[in-house]
């Protein structure tokens, strides 16, 4: 089994975390599937989905350690010790819930820990949490994670609610370690359609954006 350490780095390379959210659990193994084909490793898959522990599972199983399968939607102590006990790598909430935190380490997971404002965020921090989710990013903005980083910048922060490959730039340039992707990258059409070939695709240009915004700027 990975270290936490060694989890995390992987979660930030390349960087891209996909955000599952589908009314059909029997889509969650193919969907992942051709994420993976597309460089995107960092999956997770998050409480919304039915019986989603299963889902879990059935995407370990298939997957191995071609992938970094977590839980999202994570918010009760309840929830964590579940999807650790399903096969979950890492574990993420919407909402700053520092008791995670005790329930992630002990199984040598990493965990990220919601905020909205720098107060939640240092307290994540300060509670342990390995990497402070940004949500929602689409209110919040890439200006509140430069501000909040300019007096805070151990902060690692990843913003998540609508990065899409418009903005994933200014957020990576704006201190981003990671960002997480939802229906930008699984989008109605692909979920409706279950058209794991344009997934495949849309992985790719969302590898390759995070790493074009990591290109060092000119001065």
């Amino acid at each position: 089994m990975p270290t936490r350490n060694a989890t995390i780095a992987r979660l930030t390379e390349p960087g891209v975390i996909a955000v599952v959210r589908t009314k059909h659990a029997e889509q969650v193994p193919p969907l992942a599937e051709a994420l993976v084909a597309g460089g995107v490793i960092a999956i997770e898959v998050t409480l919304t989905i039915p019986d989603a522990p299963s889902a879990i599972r059935a995407v370990r199983a298939a997957l191995g350690d071609r992938a970094l399968v977590g839980a999202g939607s994570v918010l009760t102590a309840t929830d964590a010790r579940a999807v650790i006990q399903a096969g979950a790598e890492f574990v993420v909430s919407p909402i700053c819930r520092p008791e995670l935190v005790a329930i992630a380490h002990a199984a040598d997971k990493p965990v990220m820990l919601g905020a909205g404002t720098a107060t939640e965020a240092q307290t994540a921090h300060e509670a342990g949490a390995d990497f402070v989710k940004v949500f929602s990013a689409d209110v919040l903005g890439p200006a509140f994670i430069r501000a909040v980083r300019a007096p805070m910048p151990h902060l690692r922060m990843v913003p998540t609610g609508g990065v899409d490959l418009e903005t994933l730039a200014v957020f990576v340039q704006a201190g981003s370690a990671a960002v997480g992707v939802g229906s930008s990258l699984i989008t109605k059409s692909i979920l409706a359609a279950s058209d794991w070939p344009a997934l495949t695709r849309m992985a790719a240009r969302f590898v390759a954006a995070m790493r074009a915004a990591r290109q060092p700027r000119p001065a």
